[in-house]
């Protein structure tokens, strides 16, 4: 049970890992859109910039019965988040219009609490002063800031995207508080070239996530911790369910394979 209020509208994904081949399409296209820097070195994996990442999930068996699949990452939107309870200065808020976690970043101190309470690592800390060699600030995108260094940022499902299209349904003369699912897509949902990722809004019959998400191959990330992730899962592998909810056990420990989630990019 959410202890956060209800949204009418509630946007959401549903990602199938079954059609996704880790080809960085998302995580490029969300780079781009929503003007993170290029790293500054992009080895060190500690201070990584990348608001949606791709992890390599294994079933740890041997060959010829070895498996690998996909899984990207963006922020899951929780409808339980914890990172709001935990801010000190209410720089993370679940008040934004379809139940999207913001980040406001002039009011973040960068004391990283967020980041800590986190359970999908779906937060990063901006380490260094944004800056873009060459002729690629000519390409930034005027409809996302900037952010400084010494501040959080993460995914926000291209929110501003959701603003452009409520403000050309108003002008339409259209109801900005039902748009049809192409009015608003994010910039992976557009970018996967095989269709993996689905977008819309979770509440509306018409929108096709509304379908996927009640789908018996449908999940969610560690769904027993009580986050209520807006972000769902699609896969008609057993192993893969099991495993995004920490079930697969290793046949000889009995033990969790929590060690083979591993990042991909």
């Amino acid at each position: 049970m959410s202890h956060f209020k209800d949204f009418t509208i509630r946007f959401g994904m549903v990602i199938d890992l079954d059609k996704c081949t880790g080809c960085g399409a998302c995580m490029m296209s969300c780079q781009a859109e929503n003007n993170v820097a290029p790293q500054e070195d992009a080895t060190n994996k500690l201070r990584s910039m990348t608001w949606l990442n791709i992890y390599r999930l294994s079933n740890g068996k041997a060959f010829p019965e070895h498996e690998t699949v996909f899984l990207p990452r963006p922020c899951m939107q929780c409808g339980n988040p914890t990172c709001v309870t935990v801010c000190p200065v209410v720089a993370t808020e679940k008040n934004e219009e379809g139940g999207i976690v913001s980040q406001v970043t002039p009011r973040c101190i960068g004391c990283r609490y967020c980041m800590a309470s986190c359970p999908y690592h779906a937060r990063y800390f901006n380490w260094f002063d944004p800056y873009w060699p060459g002729d690629l600030k000519e390409a930034l995108s005027p409809d996302v800031s900037t952010r400084p260094r010494g501040v959080v940022e993460k995914c926000t499902f291209c929110h501003h995207r959701y603003m452009q299209a409520k403000d050309k349904a108003i002008a339409n003369g259209e109801d900005p508080f039902d748009l049809p699912e192409e009015a608003y897509q994010t910039a992976c949902t557009e970018a996967c070239p095989n269709g993996a990722i689905t977008f819309g809004d979770l509440n509306n019959e018409a929108h096709k996530v509304h379908e996927l998400k009640q789908s018996p191959y449908a999940f969610r990330l560690l769904e027993r911790l009580g986050t209520e992730p807006q972000v769902y899962y699609y896969s008609k592998r057993e192993w893969v369910r099991r495993l995004g909810d920490n079930y697969l056990e290793n046949e000889e420990t009995g033990k969790p394979l929590n060690t083979l989630f591993k990042k991909a990019h």
